[in-house]
């Protein structure tokens, strides 16, 4: 019996430290103590991601509906203003902040503690500079929605309200790398805790601006900045004062040696990302140019924000995918990382499912929390079995996207992105709306086949991956950077 004791205990370690090795030679080691074990250790990672992800769209959500009251030009204006253009900022951002997950991932799987600190002041570092780079944007906001075939007055009041997001936009380089800094060290809990606060703090504030001030538009833009520069802060602080002790040792100016190393790979993330993200903004884009423009943009808005709101959840697993897959190569466990990703992809699309269903079940309830307008509810009924595929094939999607960004695979998806989304889907939808005239129906359907295929791709790449091999180059790579410093 004693021995019988120990031979559990045994296998218990295997499975805590990922050591598939150890789990095939016992023999209490069986699949589903396996996907036991893997499931909490993975949603140690997505429970806090999802609901940090979830109260951070939520200020973007309570954004749209001040604006939405104010009137259906406003929320389209804002739509645009924040939906394509610092949709479209976001996602280079986002994107180029990834590399993180790659780095410090895999730098905390192998232990290698005090390269994290210095791999997130260089995204700090590179991250500020292609703010500095994309700030025109927002400067040009009206001449550029213009150029796309946005009618004029849209366009104007859209132009206006950009001015005001440019502390948002400058949020995100500071903000980004601190919440994947301590992702990857599974201080989840924190970023959540940080992210509840900034949502409270946000509530207020746009009540104070919009209904007590009279701000209008312009007190929307302010308060989710300032919501989103409490939330990076408050984190900043938590770093600063002592909560990260072996990965934060203060600002060091050895954060610029091999920065250049670490700008192709944010580089790479950020193509990688950003072309995804971009996807579904030209969606927006388009629309903007059909008959009767603001109503199918406010119908067209409405699902984006709910496609937004569930989105959290697969976006989430993205999240907790690249931190297990990079942790599990970082340590050198190939296996393991395999069998990570496949529990979160199965995970996440079981929550699809029932989010697709639901989705069909209630869709003429949903619309009503963001417009009482008869003719947006309308083109809204139109849409939803679209809303309700898009919601399925995004909870797979976004998984697959997160074992490329901990296997370091950012700069061979960023090839697929284009293939798919640009060269199949994009022009796809066009296809179907201009020659079919089935309108955002066309144009969002033809979107859908690109994601689907590049899925598909994902797919096959990550079932034929050799992951023991992908072990091996992340600890070459481990090995270099800490020969750097």
């Amino acid at each position: 019996m004693d021995h019988g004791g120990r031979e559990e205990e045994d296998c218990r370690a295997a499975l805590l430290h990922g050591d598939v090795r150890n789990e095939e030679r016992q023999p209490c080691c069986n699949l589903g103590r396996r996907v036991y074990e893997e499931s909490k250790k993975l949603w140690v990672i997505v429970g806090p991601a999802i609901f940090t992800r979830t109260t951070s769209y939520s200020m973007n959500v309570i954004m749209q509906a001040f604006a939405g009251h104010l009137g259906d030009l406003e929320l389209a204006s804002v739509s645009f203003a924040c939906t394509v253009l610092v949709g479209f900022n976001y996602g280079i951002m986002l994107g180029m902040a990834s590399a993180l997950e790659t780095l410090c991932g895999q730098a905390f799987g192998a232990k290698t503690f005090h390269l994290m600190g210095v791999h997130m002041q260089r995204s700090w570092i590179v991250l500020f500079m292609c703010a500095l780079l994309l700030l025109p944007l927002y400067f040009f906001a009206e001449d550029i929605l213009l150029l796309t075939g946005q009618p004029p007055e849209l366009s104007t009041m859209a132009g206006q309200v950009a001015i005001w997001f440019i502390p948002l936009h400058f949020s995100f380089a500071f903000l980004f790398p601190l919440q994947r800094f301590l992702q990857c060290q599974l201080k989840n809990f924190v970023v959540a805790v940080t992210s509840a606060a900034a949502l409270c703090i946000h509530l207020f504030i746009s009540w104070l601006f919009v209904s007590r001030f009279q701000f209008g538009l312009t007190g929307v833009a302010l308060a989710l900045s300032i919501s989103w520069w409490v939330t990076a802060l408050l984190l900043f602080a938590y770093v600063s004062c002592g909560g990260c002790p072996e990965t934060w040792h203060g600002f060091s100016v050895e954060a610029f040696a091999g920065i250049w190393e670490f700008v192709k790979l944010s580089s790479a993330s950020g193509v990688m990302l950003c072309l995804e993200h971009w996807y579904y903004r030209i969606l927006i884009v388009l629309t903007g140019n059909l008959k009767d423009a603001a109503i199918a943009v406010d119908a067209l808005s409405i699902c984006m924000l709910i496609n937004g709101c569930e989105m959290m959840i697969p976006l989430a697993f993205f999240t907790g995918t690249g931190v297990r897959v990079a942790n599990e190569l970082g340590a050198g466990n190939g296996s393991g990382a395999r069998f990570a990703a496949i529990v979160s992809s199965t995970t996440s699309l079981l929550i699809g499912l029932f989010f697709f269903v639901l989705t069909i079940g209630i869709h003429d309830k949903i619309a009503l929390v963001f417009t009482t307008s008869t003719a947006v509810l309308d083109a809204f009924d139109k849409l939803y079995l679209l809303l309700a595929f898009t919601v399925l094939l995004n909870s797979i999607q976004p998984v697959l996207s997160g074992v490329a960004v901990g296997s370091a695979w950012q700069s061979k998806v960023a090839y697929i992105n284009i293939g798919c989304y640009y060269l199949v889907g994009l022009p796809m939808g066009i296809l179907l709306e201009w020659i079919f005239n089935l309108g955002v129906l066309g144009i969002w359907g033809g979107m859908i086949g690109g994601t689907a295929i590049q899925t598909l791709i994902l797919t096959v790449i990550t079932v034929r991956c050799d992951w023991e091999k992908e072990a091996m180059i992340a600890s070459t790579r481990m090995l270099k950077l800490s020969q750097v410093q």
